[in-house]
């Protein structure tokens, strides 16, 4: 299967051809596009409330050890991080619904400020499939085994050429563990 952000360019593009042909001057259409995508919004952040409800109700407390990636213009190793796998999994929901709330105040600057209609169609559409994509919401809603993708610690989509992960072998958790404040909680 493509990487997803190969996915994400495909659907994009098609969903712009789409929204071409949607006529955005009838203000009934407008409406219904409005509603759309105030639905879709809504499904996505009770998604993720959700998500964060069953992650606190597992209360799954193994431990996780990883070495975070550094900045590629740093020449200092990343920092090594120690937590379970609720606080992991509670941390990237997070960052998630982070992005909705961005995604939400982003279009309502483009609609209600710049007038801009072809967003909503476009983001309603885009937020459920990245909804959909979300390792979080795979892992806790959709009940797919942490394995492959969805092993813990996620690697990063790193565009077009695929993500580099947080490093996970016992040599590079040792090395971490070595250099001095090796030991991080987070």
């Amino acid at each position: 299967m493509s990487s997803p952000a190969i996915q994400n360019l495909v659907i994009s593009l098609v969903v712009m051809q789409l929204a071409r042909k949607v006529p955005f001057d009838d203000p009934q259409i407008l409406t219904y596009v409005r509603i759309g995508y105030v639905v879709s919004q809504v499904i996505i952040l009770g998604a993720y409330y959700y998500t964060s409800m069953k992650i606190k109700q597992k209360n799954d407390q193994t431990v996780l050890k990883y070495v975070e990636n550094s900045n590629p213009m740093s020449k200092e190793a990343g920092p090594l991080i120690t937590t379970t796998v609720r606080d992991y999994d509670l941390t990237e929901t997070s960052k998630l619904l982070r992005g909705a709330y961005m995604s939400l105040a982003m279009m309502a600057f483009l609609h209600i400020y710049m007038k801009y209609t072809q967003p909503l169609f476009m983001q309603a559409l885009m937020g459920v499939k990245n909804l959909y994509d979300a390792k979080p919401v795979q892992l806790h809603i959709f009940g797919k085994a942490a394995e492959g993708d969805l092993k813990r610690p996620f690697k990063a989509g790193g565009g077009l050429f695929g993500g580099m992960g947080p490093e996970t072998d016992n040599a590079a958790i040792t090395e971490a563990e070595k250099r001095p404040g090796g030991k991080k909680d987070e």
